[in-house]
């Protein structure tokens, strides 16, 4: 008698879901909290992401010329800081959720620098772009969302030039067994009451602090990294190890 494999499964915070369902259900989170999502991002690291990000450019230092891919950009954050900084450069915003894209649009930053910058609805595990296509490649705070990571990975160092470079923000785990349970009782207890009364959507936020805690370590991220060809793969930890950068090179 024939059987038929079971679906490939993978998490959803701390459930279990068939790979195939992933995307939808990410989906449908950020398109629930797209309109408060910048506001929330404040609310929860009291403004902090802000100090990351640009953490984040100072160590990527755009430069004229270069081209931008901003993966899981919705908002723009990450593209209107890169493109201040390199007044001749310009930007890809791709995200799966439309709702994103289009609060990112709707922004100051947007209109100001609107021949500079494209907005595209994509998966970063196919990417819509030729090989080679890309000077820098980042994702802020969105790779713990995409159902295969090495995928994405591959398909970053596919669309980067040689001498490109990936930058991945990602939450991450802190060093001190103590302090991480102090950060745990404060996003469980926290987060998800925040996210009812400011974005009126306590699940969605319970489902982003869950994924934070199923994101792989900071060392077995690096080595995945390296595993995708990246090489000269480094990482700095952010505010004790709350939120790291990733760097690596397409040499």
């Amino acid at each position: 008698m024939m059987t038929i494999p079971d679906k490939k499964t993978t998490h959803f915070g701390f459930k279990t879901v068939a790979e195939d369902d992933k995307a939808g259900m990410v989906h449908g989170v950020f398109s629930n909290v797209a309109s408060k999502y910048d506001v929330m991002n404040d609310a929860m690291s009291m403004g902090v992401h802000r100090l990351w990000k640009d953490a984040m450019m100072d160590w990527l230092a755009p430069r004229s010329g270069q081209r931008l891919l901003d993966v899981a950009g919705g908002t723009g954050d990450i593209a209107f800081r890169f493109l201040k900084r390199a007044p001749g450069s310009d930007a890809v915003v791709l995200d799966m959720t439309e709702d994103m894209l289009i609060n990112g649009r709707a922004r100051a930053d947007a209109e100001s620098q609107a021949e500079r910058l494209n907005w595209v609805v994509g998966d970063a595990m196919a990417l819509p772009f030729e090989d080679n296509s890309f000077d820098v490649y980042t994702i802020s705070f969105g790779i713990r969302n995409v159902t295969r990571i090495p995928d994405a990975l591959s398909e970053a160092y596919r669309v980067l030039r040689p001498g490109g470079r990936l930058m991945v923000l990602e939450f991450s785990q802190l060093p001190h067994a103590g302090m991480q349970k102090l950060y745990d009782l404060y996003s469980f207890n926290v987060i998800p009451k925040m996210g009812k009364l400011i974005a009126n959507d306590a699940d969605s936020y319970q489902y982003l602090v869950e994924s934070i805690r199923k994101f792989p370590d900071q060392e077995t991220f690096a080595a995945m990294i390296r595993k995708a060809g990246f090489e000269n793969v480094k990482y700095r930890n952010l505010s004790l190890g709350i939120a790291a950068l990733h760097s690596g090179w397409k040499v």
